[in-house]
């Protein structure tokens, strides 16, 4: 693996991390089956996913096709071995009161984003197809733009999103960790709300929740923002400024089935900014001053991967670790002691530059 093309001296070129926001997604978890076979097979996979992009993305080239691979603190050493990426571990669970950020399985993330979903769902389909028995999917889900890019809460979601090298200098890995710059740590969350719950408060109760007005998506004045609020709770600041990180997050569900979600997808060059955010959402800011959101949505899926630079991915060789690198039966979650505190935020929401705001 490397962290620069040799033959050009080039940086690395990232992954399609930083992109338009589309209107279709699938967000696809699984775990790599045990035994050396599983382990060359996604190993080989890594360097043939371009062409696979190509292939389908071709077929409507103006459909912004895109994917990004991100993989699990177990499935790294096993898959990869030495050396690793400095910040890559398991996602660390957060319980306080009746409040929990659960941690779950999955050792591989596909991130597939588009116009359409026929093209996020044909390349999902041969993506499972080329792994074949080497992996098991944990989790599948199947996003949308709802209207005016709310969410199922009703409120707009993710306008605030750094842009341009701000996007670039927040979501990308450089120097600090040189094998592996032009990659990206990735949080997933996926979130299901009480929507009936939630309708039932009146509007400016949800306002104060989340900390805009609802109808014009305007932010609300400090004056009258409860400092619990969502996009209070979800700054993080140090040294005076805003350290931001990418959201694409989308609305799911099934409505027979009554499930109405979020899936919160967030990269950032360092996973300790969502982890504080996290830490402010879940414990609170300081603790007990929670997200009230939390009161109405319930995270049922917590996951970190990294996702190395595509050029990582296309030198992805022969030289596998031992075979003894095998996953064990049962996901490791997190102990270390809580992340260092941040002045700061996460967000099913939006993001801006201002430190004294969301």
């Amino acid at each position: 693996m490397v962290a620069s093309d040799a033959q050009s001296g080039l940086p690395p070129e990232p992954q399609a991390v930083v992109q338009p926001l589309t209107r279709a997604a699938i967000f696809l978890v699984a775990t790599v089956n045990s035994g050396g076979a599983s382990r060359e097979a996604v190993r080989s996979f890594c360097g043939d996913l371009p062409a696979l992009l190509r292939a389908v993305g071709f077929r409507d080239i103006e459909g912004n096709l895109s994917c990004v691979m991100g993989i699990g603190s177990e499935a790294w050493d096993r898959l990869f071995g030495q050396p690793r990426p400095a910040e890559l571990h398991p996602f660390r669970e957060i319980r306080a009161g009746a409040r929990h950020a659960v941690a779950t399985s999955g050792d591989l993330l596909f991130h597939i984003r588009a116009k359409r979903m026929d093209l996020c769902f044909e390349l999902a389909a041969q993506i499972m197809t080329r792994l074949g028995d080497a992996v098991t999917a944990v989790d599948e889900v199947h996003g949308f733009r709802y209207f005016d890019d709310r969410d199922l809460i009703g409120f707009v979601d993710g306008t605030e999103n750094p842009t341009a090298q701000t996007a670039i200098d927040a979501a990308y890995l450089g120097p600090e960790d040189a094998p592996f710059a032009g990659g990206s740590y990735v949080i997933v969350q996926k979130y299901l709300h009480d929507v009936a719950g939630w309708n039932a408060l009146p509007t400016e109760t949800q306002e104060r929740i989340i900390g805009r007005a609802k109808h014009s998506n305007i932010e609300l004045d400090d004056s009258v923002k409860p400092t619990y609020a969502h996009n209070a709770l979800t700054t993080i600041v140090e040294d005076g400024k805003e350290i931001k990180i990418i959201r694409d997050n989308m609305p799911f569900g099934r409505v027979a089935e009554k499930e109405f979600g979020t899936y919160f997808i967030g990269y950032a060059r360092s996973p300790r900014t969502i982890e504080q955010m996290l830490e402010n959402m879940f414990v609170g800011r300081p603790p007990g001053n929670y997200d009230r959101l939390l009161d109405f949505s319930v995270a049922k899926t917590g996951n970190l991967f990294f996702a190395p630079s595509a050029t990582f991915l296309e030198n992805v060789g022969d030289d596998a670790p031992p075979a003894s690198q095998e996953l064990s039966a049962a996901p490791a979650v997190a102990t270390s002691p809580p992340t260092p505190k941040r002045d700061g935020s996460l967000g099913i929401g939006s993001l801006k530059g201002d430190p004294a705001h969301e």
